[in-house]
């Protein structure tokens, strides 16, 4: 009996792992730091840990609002077929052609980014510490989201095509397992963009291109796959959880030809950029007045009753699940 209660409690858990992970966001976040000038460098790596550990905050706030959701995806391919030319790329201009409440229900991730992109400048200018730090960790967060190619497609989490769980599968148990040990992280430093709006559609592009490799290679490799050998359960987090084993992963990941890694710099990549375009746009500031910025109560509050909602709370909106 207590083998089988055990069992059950672990299957509990398979589900909510799948879910998008932090520790691809935190990543992200992280190396983009190096990636700076030396002019930002000193101010950005001085507070690396807050920037880590905020990436994440944009999913927490899915627990408290509503209107967070549609901000981290598009479902570009509710719109047509590729190139999706039907869809201005202007956000007022897809508004008037498919109603603001249709955009909303699809999503807004390339036209958020370029709303953080303004609210990151705006702190900027003023020199404000902690609105910058913000500003830069959580459009750090969506930039991520954009490159992830089941964030740009209807299928999001294999529901339409019975491989549920795949969300969590390709962009949380892949850089989970394999980031630190398999990918290279070295890069070119952050380049300023000179249409960061049409950046962004690129990047989109890119992703809603892949999510049909996603998908059709996990289909072929199950299909293929011993299926005792599909699922293990491992320690995660302290944890003994039911998940994708390991080798169901690596081989995964082989026949992805290194998607996720690509991704995952492509991310690293763009978030840096966009917080030295949004520096160059505000004037350069000097930010070596800002070394050692703090949060009002007001800001405090806020963010205890973020983590609050998060813990306590249920998503708000779209879910990976």
């Amino acid at each position: 009996m207590k083998k089988i209660t055990f069992f059950l409690l672990a299957l509990l858990f398979t589900h909510n792992a799948f879910c998008w992970g932090f520790y691809a966001h935190e990543k992200i976040n992280y190396l983009a730091v190096f990636l700076l000038p030396p002019e930002m460098i000193g101010f950005y790596k001085k507070h690396i840990e807050y920037l880590k550990a905020h990436a994440t905050d944009p999913d927490k706030r899915r627990y408290a609002i509503p209107e967070e959701a549609p901000r981290h995806f598009i479902d570009i391919n509710h719109y047509g077929n590729y190139p999706y030319s039907s869809l201005p790329r202007i956000y007022d201009s897809a508004v008037v052609k498919f109603s603001k409440d249709t955009i909303q229900t699809y999503g807004i991730v390339p036209w958020w980014i370029q709303v953080m992109k303004g609210r990151l400048i705006k702190a900027l200018k003023e020199k404000n510490g902690m609105q910058i730090l913000k500003a830069s960790a959580e459009i750090g967060h969506y930039i991520g989201d954009a490159h992830v190619p089941l964030h740009a497609c209807k299928n999001h989490n294999g529901q339409y095509t019975n491989q549920h769980g795949i969300h969590g599968f390709w962009e949380s148990r892949i850089p989970e397992l394999l980031a630190e040990s398999e990918f290279d992280f070295w890069m070119d430093k952050a380049d300023y963009i000179e249409k960061p709006l049409t950046f962004m559609w690129d990047r989109v592009m890119e992703s809603a291109a892949a999510a049909d490799t996603v998908l059709q290679q996990e289909k072929k490799l199950s299909d293929q796959f011993p299926s005792d050998k599909k699922y293990a359960f491992e320690m995660r987090k302290g944890m003994l959880i039911r998940q994708y084993s390991s080798a169901y992963t690596q081989a995964y990941n082989k026949s992805l030809q290194d998607m996720v890694e690509r991704r995952m710099r492509q991310s690293i990549y763009a978030v840096a950029s966009f917080w030295y375009t949004a520096w160059v746009e505000a004037g350069q500031p000097d930010l070596t007045q800002l070394i050692n910025p703090s949060f009002s109560e007001d800001e405090k509050y806020e963010m205890e009753l973020l983590e609050k909602e998060w813990r306590s709370g249920k998503i708000k909106g779209r879910s990976c699940e």
